[in-house]
């Protein structure tokens, strides 16, 4: 440790020469000076300890080491804000078949995964007993028939009354209607596919009883999927057909870049929400019913904006934003204002140019002015 060495000479020989009150008196004003002068000594004592001990915490007389961070340099670029929503997979084709009258399963005709085209019958039940009355009613039909167009040749070369024509007139609808009608419940006796699509459910076995009601057949059709979601009232003037949307299926680990294609006008009164449906465009591996988590873009930046890391902003003592750039090898800080933020990334209006060298690692143990070096 340094020590303070002064020396303060003794002026003996006017001491001597003096007269001897004189001599006290400046004796006296010696000492007195003297006292004054080692408490000033005292004083720079503690001040330089103080400042010893200081550089030696600091590294002594030694410059102080450069803290290593990480930069990036900033270009501009698209910012885009999006809304994050639960939906399902729906199908505008998928029906759920039963039989429309009670009776006994004694033909299927599919199975799971078989393609099935409109029209097609996939089951049917027992019909014999309206099966005996079409073909005993196709007998009288066939009479009647022939009564009525030899009766309609005779009314027209005017031989016989109008009473006999239009009896046999009268008996060949009636019979007509009955067979229609026998017809209709032998339809009614098959379970058919009113859609073209998929056989995806059977739940049904030869013998079974089936009652009206209870779907036993499903058939969809996948080269109609889509999906739907319910998005809040607040979203309503931002949200249109052909915004873009990126769908994500949780279960499949997959993705989807699409537009939405249709955007209810009307709001649920209970929920206060809107209705939003994106195709899918014949994506077969996925399912009705499957949960589906949209990305719907709701804002894009104009211009191609600064765009920062979220963790890289700090807040000071008086609220304001900033960040760290590099300026040369010194930290800089540098007062920005935030626009909006998305999946860890914030929009920079003002503070930030093309070019800046910003700190995105170290940025929390550096001050302003502090000596940085620059990592990989």
């Amino acid at each position: 440790m340094k020590k303070i060495v002064i020396l303060i000479p003794v002026l003996t020989l006017s001491i001597i020469a003096c007269h001897p009150e004189d001599k006290k008196a400046k004796l006296e004003a010696l000492k007195k000076e003297e006292g004054d002068i080692r408490t000033k000594i005292q004083g720079l004592q503690t001040n330089l300890d103080s400042l010893q001990a200081q550089e030696k915490r600091l590294g002594g007389d030694s410059v102080q080491k450069a803290l290593p961070v990480a930069i990036v340099s900033l270009k501009p670029e698209t910012f885009k804000n999006f809304i994050d929503i639960q939906g399902r997979v729906d199908a505008d084709e998928n029906v759920s078949l039963s039989t429309e009258m009670p009776g006994t399963v004694t033909k299927i005709n599919v199975k799971v995964g078989d393609e099935v085209s409109v029209g097609e019958v996939l089951a049917e039940t027992d019909a014999r007993a309206i099966n005996q009355q079409i073909s005993d009613l196709q007998t009288n039909t066939e009479l009647i028939n022939q009564i009525y167009d030899k009766q309609k040749n005779l009314w027209d070369q005017k031989i016989g009354t109008e009473i006999q024509y239009l009896q046999a007139k009268t008996n060949k609808e009636s019979m007509n209607k009955k067979m229609a009608a026998l017809q209709e419940q032998l339809r009614m006796s098959k379970i058919i596919s009113p859609i073209s699509g998929n056989v995806d459910a059977v739940d049904l076995k030869l013998g079974q009883t089936v009652s009206p009601g209870y779907p036993v057949i499903r058939v969809i059709n996948y080269s109609n999927l889509k999906v739907k979601a319910d998005v809040a009232e607040s979203y309503a003037s931002k949200i249109m057909k052909g915004t873009d949307v990126i769908v994500r299926f949780p279960d499949t680990n997959d993705s989807v870049l699409a537009k939405v294609n249709f955007v209810s006008r009307a709001i649920n009164s209970s929920s206060r929400t809107f209705n939003v449906e994106v195709l899918l465009d014949n994506k077969t591996q996925y399912h009705p019913n499957m949960i589906a988590r949209l990305s719907i873009n709701d804002y894009q930046s104009a211009t191609p904006a600064i765009v920062v890391p979220i963790n890289v902003i700090q807040k000071d003592e008086n609220g304001a934003s900033y960040v760290f750039v590099a300026n040369g090898t010194v930290a800089k800080k540098v007062i920005v204002k935030v626009g909006r933020q998305y999946n860890g990334k914030s929009e920079v209006i003002s503070g930030l140019k093309e070019g800046d060298q910003l700190i995105v690692s170290g940025y929390d143990l550096v001050n302003e002015g502090d000596p940085v070096s620059f990592t990989k």
